[in-house]
């Protein structure tokens, strides 16, 4: 393990004005969103789309690192460079997502657990060996009647240290991403006690592995009432529960936090990042920024639709939204923003 490569990575990942871009949805996700809008589901039309966004230009502008799903960093762009070689040259660090998705957890109706630890060594190094700089495992907690359970957050959070620790120690920089689910009918605070309760078991079982918080980024959600709750909070309600949150569980050793979407609109999704950094800057310790997917990418994806003709249509869509997000990383978004395609 090289501590201070791990550091440096980390650190630029967390570049000023920049996010990540999540762009490693599974083949069987990606196919379901190319079929809501009449795409063929292709393994070609997939390099297609992708091969759109990472040849927007000046995208690393905001972006510092994209996201891969296998098929994508085993592929390559029309010119024949392989996709980690084509962000490299837009600025972008390439990385990869590891975990092989979720399962049921035995013993815990209702709880999944994420799969993919055995054979992880091996596969974290060959995705080195193709460019990837960093990984991402994702964890999935759902806040129902009596979950989630100490036994599934403790399970989950053990998968992730895990994890966190292969990946260190071949050289890439963890994303450590539990996502507390926003689907249901739970209050804001019952969101706030939940994730805070997730994050503290979470980094009980980093410092438990040995992983070394300098060398990893925190992917959480954002702190929300239920999507199903009568009671639904303002932009800054949710940025001040959230930020509470982290700073009574995330340790000021971790360079930096880059929320998922988990499935918001764009627009408030960015409203939500700006209001934080706006509101807490000068409490926090790390730096707060994104790694959406939908958030970022889902405009573009309706106006390609599978049409060569609406490529460059597409990829204003795409930096613009790029663009709105490293705004709202700044603390200087607006919705003036999004009355015009920057």
């Amino acid at each position: 393990m090289n501590t201070a490569e791990l550091t440096k990575t980390a650190r630029m990942l967390m570049a000023p004005g920049k996010g990540l871009l999540a762009m490693d949805e599974s083949n069987p996700t990606c196919n379901r969103r190319f079929a809501a809008l009449n795409i063929p589901q292709t393994p070609e039309m997939r390099r297609i789309y992708r091969e759109l966004i990472v040849t927007t230009p000046g995208l690393g502008d905001s972006i510092s690192g994209a996201i891969l799903f296998d098929e994508t960093i085993r592929q390559k762009i029309s010119n024949g460079a392989p996709f980690a070689d084509a962000l490299h040259q837009a600025g972008i660090i390439p990385g990869i997502k590891v975990d092989l998705g979720t399962g049921e957890l035995a013993g815990f109706p209702g709880e999944k657990i994420t799969q993919g630890l055995d054979g992880l060594t091996e596969r974290v190094r060959e995705y080195s060996r193709m460019g990837a700089r960093f990984a991402k495992w994702r964890a999935v907690l759902a806040i129902a009647d009596g979950i989630p359970t100490p036994g599934g957050m403790d399970a989950n959070a053990h998968a992730l240290a895990r994890y966190a620790a292969v990946c260190q120690d071949a050289g890439l920089v963890p994303i450590v991403e539990p996502e507390v689910l926003m689907d249901g009918n739970h209050s804001l605070e019952h969101c706030r006690e939940v994730t805070e309760q997730v994050l503290r078991t979470v980094f009980h079982q980093l410092h438990a592995q040995r992983v070394r918080l300098e060398g990893l980024i925190l992917k959480p959600n954002m702190v929300l009432a239920g999507a199903n709750c009568s009671e639904q909070p303002d932009v800054d309600q949710v940025a001040d529960a959230t930020v509470t949150c982290l700073l009574r569980a995330v340790p000021a050793a971790v360079p930096g936090v880059a929320f998922l979407s988990g499935g918001q609109p764009a627009e408030p999704a960015s409203a939500r990042l700006n209001a934080m950094n706006v509101r807490w800057a000068p409490r926090m310790p790390w730096a707060l920024t994104f790694s959406f997917s939908r958030a970022i990418q889902q405009p573009a994806l309706e106006i390609w639709s599978g049409r060569a003709a609406k490529g460059n249509a597409a990829r204003q869509a795409l930096l613009h939204r790029a663009r709105c997000n490293s705004a709202a990383r700044q603390g200087r978004y607006s919705l003036d923003m999004e009355r015009s395609v920057c």
